[in-house]
Parts: structure tokens; sequence; C-alpha cells
């Protein structure tokens, strides 16, 4: 309990704003960018529900088909933010991509994960069974790629036979329906698709994300060089706001992200449905406020490296992300996360 002079001190600081970075500092911007996922609610789009993102507002400007692609539309200028996996990022940053990664915003817990699916009937055991199958990935060279990957690696696949397994870039939301027509044999499910998908029934797990690394965090928001240099204030106005949700989404009930992303989604009227939130668990992310560590991006380099895609040495993890924007670091407490 705060005795009275430090429970003053709290509320005046409040009151006027001093906790508060968008009223302490004035912001270079007014409006944020960013892509979405039909049927998802994105971080920036709970950051705004939620409060924490006035006076910043937010501009849609459509829905994103990967990670690598939504990364590549903040080099461009398309978008103000964006987020893909690891890996993406290091690729991006190796051609010399002015990017920045700000926050970690998905990964695998207990809850939350991506996984390998074969049909129940399929003859599909391990990973010498997969020489010559297709696997349904949502795009070429991100997360669900690597995954696959490693785990060929970890069943001692040569270069050669792993090069016999096809990868099928096939939208999240169809690849369920192409596993079960025979279009692939093995499809990777996450999310609420993966949990809808196994209620149905007739499908079991070949591997999980999280059998190979545990609890992780997979992937990071970005913003462009340019963007923080010349935006600094709404640069950790933003991040800031995107902190403060993750943890809001880690930290409530599960049933009660899932009221207020349906909220959202029928909120903001774009001809799509949300009953698939009703099976949302987790965030997955595993660093309090989305907070990014130089293991996590390493893993991921190493492999670029293994892959000669880059040298060694060519790329240090600590030159990829910056935790500075973030509330969270340095044992950080942001108050206004709490009165919420």
């Amino acid at each position: 309990m705060l005795d009275l002079s430090k429970r003053f001190l709290l509320v005046s600081a409040l009151a006027l704003g001093l906790a508060a970075p968008a009223a302490a500092q004035k912001l270079e911007k007014s409006e944020i960018r960013y892509q979405g996922w039909a049927g998802q609610v994105v971080w920036i789009e709970l950051a705004e529900d939620l409060g924490y993102l006035a006076p910043l507002k937010t501009k849609w400007v459509g829905n994103t088909i990967s990670g690598p692609q939504d990364i590549q539309a903040v080099v461009t200028g398309d978008v103000d933010v964006g987020g893909a996996f690891y890996g993406a990022i290091a690729k991006l940053a190796a051609k010399k991509a002015p990017i920045k990664a700000v926050l970690g915003y998905y990964g695998s817990d207990d809850n939350t994960y991506n996984g390998y699916y074969v049909r129940d009937d399929s003859p599909i055991k391990g990973p010498r069974d997969l020489i010559g199958k297709k696997v349904a990935v949502n795009t070429l060279g991100a997360h669900h790629e690597f995954m696959l990957r490693e785990y060929l690696e970890r069943g001692k696949i040569t270069t050669a036979e792993a090069k016999q397994v096809t990868l099928v870039a096939t939208p999240p939301v169809t690849g369920e329906q192409a596993l079960r027509q025979g279009h692939v044999e093995v499809s990777t499910l996450g999310g609420v698709l993966r949990d809808k998908a196994l209620e149905r029934g007739g499908i079991r797990p070949l591997f999980k994300d999280r059998d190979l690394f545990g609890n992780f965090t997979g992937g990071a928001l970005v913003l462009h060089t340019k963007f923080i240099d010349q935006n600094p204030n709404t640069s950790r106005h933003l991040v800031s706001a995107l902190a403060r949700s993750i943890e809001w989404a880690r930290n409530a009930p599960p049933a009660e992200v899932q009221a207020r992303f349906t909220k959202i989604i029928d909120g903001r009227k774009r001809a799509e449905n949300a009953d698939s939130i009703q099976y949302w668990k987790s965030t997955g992310v595993a660093g309090k406020g989305g907070l990014i560590t130089d293991k996590e991006l390493q893993i991921w380099i190493d492999w670029l490296v293994k892959d000669e895609v880059i040298k060694p040495g060519q790329l240090k993890a600590a030159d990829l992300y910056t935790n500075a924007f973030n509330p969270y670091a340095n044992g950080g407490v942001d108050k206004l996360a709490a009165s919420k």
C-alpha cells in the first residue's frame, strides 16, 4: 500500500501527463500506417482500442500476405510498422535494408505454437518420411520453412534429401483444406486455425515448433531507421503503446481478450468472420512487453551463415534491434499500463 504522500505524487504525475510520453513530448506524426491480417487483431489495433495509442491514430492500408511482405512494405515506405519472423528480418538486414526491430510480437508457448500436421491415416511418422512429400507453408523463407528445415536437420536428413521435400506456399486460412483434400501431405497450422482444425478431427501433429526450441519469441515488429531518426518521440510512444498492449493481453483472462478482439473485428467492418477468436489462448510472446534478446536473433543468424546466405560475422544480433523505446526495458515499469 502506498503512503499518502507517494499516492499524491503518483496521482499528480498521472494528472499532469508526466507518465505519458505523448503528453510530455510533442509527437512528430499523428497517424501510423499498417497492414492487418484477415480475421485477426494485430497489436496496433488493440493498442488503439485500449486507448494506449492516443493521440496517435491508425490507418489500415490493407492485409498482408506474409511477414516478409510486411517488413518489405516498411522498407519501401508503404507502411510505418510491420512484423516478421526473425530470420526474415536478418535476411533483409543482410541486404542493407534500413530497418530496426523494436518489439517481439509473436512466438510459441504451451498454448500458442505452430504445428506441422498430417492426416490421421498418413504413413508419415518422422523426418525421413517427408522425402518426396509436399508441405504447405504460408510463404517461403520465413518461420514455417526454417522450422521444417531444423526438423529435417535434427532428423539427420542430408541437404540433397531435404531438397526433395517440396514447400508449397499456401495461405494459412486454406492450409487445413489443402491437407484434407490431399493437395499436400503436411500442412503448418497455428493459433486459432490449428485449434479449429483439431476440433474437427482427422488430423494429428507430426511436430511442433516449440518441440525444437521450447517457449520463444519468433519475430519482431520493425521500423524504418529513417522513421526512427525523424520521429523519435512518435517511435517511443508507438512502441510503448504496443508493449503495453502485449502485457495487457499476457495478463488478462483469455475470455476478456477474446471479447475485446471480437469487438474490434466487428467494429472495423471488413466483411470478415470473427468466430475463430474464440480459440485464442495466449500471445506466445516470451519477453515482458515484447523485449528482444540477442539469443532470439542469433539462432537465425547462425542458420543463415550455415546456409551460406551471409558470411560469418556479417551480422551482429545486437545491431538488428533496440529495446530503447520499450517501457519494460531494464526493469522499467509502465505505471499507465497498470492503471488501465
